[in-house]
């Protein structure tokens, strides 16, 4: 289905010239001649996207924006405005206009601009839909968190989370899950509505990584053919998590420091300052104090993410864990691989929780989906553990270990899921329809579940 673009102007010839430019690029147009109008048909048909003039008779495009801001936040409106008034639509960015064209302006620069309203416009509009989803599985009650280590974190994150604009530092080894506490502090805050994204900084080359955070202008180098959104544009009013960021240049250091201090930033090429609003979550698995004392990081920049510092321990130090791990991944692996696990034998439990884990809850959960991808069976045997991991016990710790495992209540998978359901419903006060889009599962498939908890 074609997207659809409502455009208001008072000059007839000025409607005619869009109109067939962009019925062109195979979008649907509609057409209104004075703001009344306009939000008439914008009521009506609810276009993805609102071409407005700031000059109108009647209402203004200023008040226009407005009102379709207040009808629905997530409509890209452009503003069309002569030089003469371009300190208005200036103002009207700050009112939730997606951008402004200056009269008179190319055909070139028209079709730009709208295709990338419509992009951002289409990211909004996925995300909202998908937040609830999200919002249920990064519940705090949900973190595996027996180790007083894991209480203690998952109590700070708690704390931390309703603090809107507080930066977090989160530390710890590889794999320990750290994206997990990012998402969790980002889905229990008030930013929960709006967009969590996340970067690695070791992931992306330095020389493409300032134009992923910032974005760019067209013509900014050589094939900056048109304008780039960049990351922390996308994030506004929500939370951006920069993982690794030990791994950051020096003079984007910087730059993240000044968006830090002034919560602005100007796209490569550009020269107009952007003000956003966000919280940032940074990330490491580097010892921070040593990196200064190298010279590959700020120490300016050190004390403004570390504000709340979060160490998370390596599994090793959380062994009474393991196996509520190793249950709850069962239960995710049970559904994604069509399997019917009910647990995991008390030996292999033993073996798992004698392995020493350098890969923390990542290689955890690698190893457990790999057993029930490759095997069909009732529970976890020994048999079925990698030789790696049967052939790396730590000795010294079997009789705490026999003990963790003997004193270890295992729930059977039927009564995880029952308890499960009932918090879900909970959360969302008896909406079945709410709980089934955060179980993943078909509304007739939660109906049949619940029968069966009476």
């Amino acid at each position: 289905m074609a997207e659809s673009i409502l455009i208001i102007d008072d000059e007839v010839l000025t409607l005619n010239n869009l109109k067939r430019a962009l019925e062109k690029e195979g979008y649907e147009i509609l057409l209104a001649d004075s703001g009344e109008t306009g939000l008439e048909v914008f009521k009506k048909h609810r276009p993805n996207l609102v071409l407005v003039d700031l000059m109108l008779p009647g209402i203004d495009g200023t008040e226009v924006l407005k009102q379709i801001k207040e009808i629905d936040a997530n409509t890209a409106v452009i503003m069309i405005t002569a030089y003469e008034i371009l300190e208005k639509a200036v103002q009207s960015m700050k009112l939730g206009a997606y951008d402004y064209l200056l009269k008179p302006f190319k055909i070139s620069e028209l079709k730009a601009g709208v295709a990338h309203a419509l992009e951002l416009q289409s990211l909004r509009v996925r995300f909202s839909e998908t937040v609830e989803t999200e919002k249920g599985k990064y519940y705090f009650d949900k973190i595996v968190a027996k180790n007083k280590k894991m209480i203690d974190v998952l109590e700070t994150a708690r704390k931390v989370a309703s603090l809107e604009k507080t930066t977090v530092l989160i530390k710890g080894e590889s794999g320990v899950g750290k994206e997990l506490i990012a998402r969790a502090i980002h889905y229990n805050s008030p930013r929960a509505d709006k967009q969590f994204i996340e970067i690695n900084c070791a992931a992306i080359p330095e020389n493409l990584l300032e134009s992923e955070l910032f974005g760019y202008e067209a013509g900014a180098f050589t094939d900056a053919r048109r304008r780039k959104i960049g990351l922390f544009e996308k994030a506004d009013h929500g939370t951006i998590f920069l993982d690794e960021i030990a791994d950051m240049s020096l003079p984007l250091q910087s730059k993240v420091l000044k968006v830090l201090e002034e919560q602005s930033f100007t796209r490569l090429g550009g020269t107009n300052p952007i003000k956003i609003d966000v919280r940032i979550i940074t990330a490491t698995n580097r010892d921070l104090k040593k990196a200064i004392k190298d010279g590959d990081f700020r120490e300016d920049l050190f004390y403004r993410l570390n504000v709340v510092p979060i160490t998370i321990p390596p599994l090793r130090e959380r062994k009474e864990d393991i196996i509520s791990l190793v249950l709850s991944f069962v239960q995710v692996f049970n559904q994604e691989l069509h399997r019917s696990y009910k647990g995991i034998s008390e030996d292999a439990a033993k073996v798992l929780i004698e392995y020493d884990w350098p890969g923390n809850v990542r290689e955890l959960r690698n190893i457990i989906e790999r057993i029930m991808a490759l095997n069909q069976a009732e529970e976890i045997l020994l048999e079925h553990l990698p030789a790696e991991i049967k052939s790396r016990k730590a000795a010294p710790e079997t009789e705490v270990i026999t003990e963790i495992v003997e004193k270890q209540k295992f729930p059977s998978l039927d009564e995880l899921e029952k308890n499960y359901i009932k918090e879900v419903l909970k959360y969302t006060r008896g909406n079945k329809s709410k709980a089934a889009k955060i179980l993943g599962i078909h509304l007739t498939s939660l109906f049949r579940k619940l029968k069966t908890l009476k």
